[in-house]
């Protein structure tokens, strides 16, 4: 067996043994030492000069962002009407996470001015490309408590406003990934605790032989709510069961065959006889 020559065999060789280990969510990409973990002094909602900056590159994303991914990938969005009964109230989005631009992809399925994003504290880089966006609407998640206490709080005033918060619920990036992959319970905890629902967004798109996108869908699938009837933690796989089983229905759809994952290579115990 050859070994792979070109970058894309060597991340799809990468993505192949993760999935045989059902590793779905583990960051192969490094980061790098270039960010920084989140604070009590980290500024979650702007405000005076920050508030003007946000706008402003918010409005350059809104202008350039879709030149680029439409010229990128030859974007089209399906199912833009399953927002319509979303029209001035919050809701929790879960997009599978395959693109270093997806971000912008979001943004322009779901809306420029409406939309915010959770990410990693990593993603929280330093220097100019970190300051572009932090005023882009990003909500950096942190390992410190004041700074997490922030977060909530800014988490719950954008949804009572009406926004869209945004999660990438598989929590790691796969580049140029088809299939999707089960999801953490995050995105499900913060819909339930503000009385929101979940709009699952789920990336299509074919690959040309060295790897690269194109004719990209996104498709914006029906809002999922929690059922009142069961208890909090029930609540919260309920609608992550029926998030991913929609997930799943979409890409048998638009690929046109079941999804399967390699075989499990994970080791079992010997049976006990």
């Amino acid at each position: 067996m050859r070994k792979p020559r070109t970058r894309y065999e060597k991340i799809d060789g990468i993505q192949r043994t993760l999935e045989g280990y059902r590793r779905f969510d583990f960051d192969y990409i490094p980061f790098g030492p270039h960010w920084s973990m989140p604070d009590g002094n980290y500024r979650y909602r702007r405000r005076g000069l920050d508030a003007l900056m946000t706008g402003f590159w918010r409005t350059v994303l809104f202008l350039f962002g879709w030149i680029l991914i439409g010229v990128c990938y030859g974007v089209r969005t399906t199912g833009r009407k399953n927002l319509r009964p979303l029209r001035g109230k919050g809701a929790i989005l879960v997009t599978n996470h395959f693109s270093y631009l997806d971000t912008l992809l979001v943004r322009h399925a779901a809306g420029h001015f409406r939309t915010y994003h959770t990410m990693g504290p990593r993603n929280n880089k330093t220097g100019f490309g970190g300051w572009v966006i932090r005023h882009g609407g990003m909500l950096p998640f942190s390992a410190d408590r004041e700074a997490t206490r922030a977060l909530n709080a800014e988490i719950e005033r954008v949804l009572k406003k009406g926004a869209f918060v945004n999660f990438y619920a598989e929590q790691a990036l796969w580049t140029n990934y088809q299939k999707p992959r089960p999801m953490q319970s995050g995105a499900f905890h913060y819909a339930v605790k503000h009385g929101v629902p979940v709009v699952p967004i789920f990336c299509t798109f074919r690959k040309n032989k060295r790897g690269h996108m194109k004719r990209m869908r996104i498709h914006i699938l029906p809002a999922i709510y929690a059922d009142g009837s069961l208890p909090r933690r029930e609540k919260m796989d309920d609608m992550r069961a029926r998030a991913e089983t929609a997930w799943r229905e979409c890409y048998e759809q638009a690929y046109g065959r079941k999804l399967s994952y390699c075989a499990d290579r994970r080791l079992r115990r010997p049976r006990e006889t």
